[in-house]
């Protein structure tokens, strides 16, 4: 899987949008409202963090190479650290579910602007 991937799937969602946040993590947005962080290091994967539907969290954090992630998972955050712990189709489905969750939250007027209803 490369993260070049996954960037461009989480790009094609609706809204979606990118920048840099604390310095050097690449962020996916949608409506201001982080969806998916990560990115590549130099030597390669350095892993990515979405949301994930509350029954899913056990579930999900409890498999090799997945792992709450680090000051979001109150928040049902999962960290994917092991490129291999996903193949990259299931993983793209977490990022579209991450984004509709996310998005589920916004405002109406902000997801009307967005193109979301």
């Amino acid at each position: 899987m490369s993260f070049a991937a996954l960037r461009k799937h989480a790009m094609s969602l609706p809204g979606a949008t990118e920048d840099i946040k604390w310095g050097a993590d690449w962020v996916a947005s949608v409506g201001g409202k982080m969806f998916l962080v990560g990115g590549p290091e130099p030597g390669g994967w350095d892993g990515c963090s979405f949301k994930v539907e509350d029954h899913r969290f056990l579930e999900l954090s409890g498999l090799p190479g997945l792992m709450p992630a680090p000051y979001a998972a109150r928040h049902h955050w999962i960290r994917v650290k092991d490129i291999h712990a996903l193949p990259l189709a299931e993983l793209k489905g977490l990022v579209t579910q991450s984004h509709a969750l996310v998005a589920a939250k916004l405002p109406k007027k902000t997801r009307l602007a967005i193109g979301m209803a």
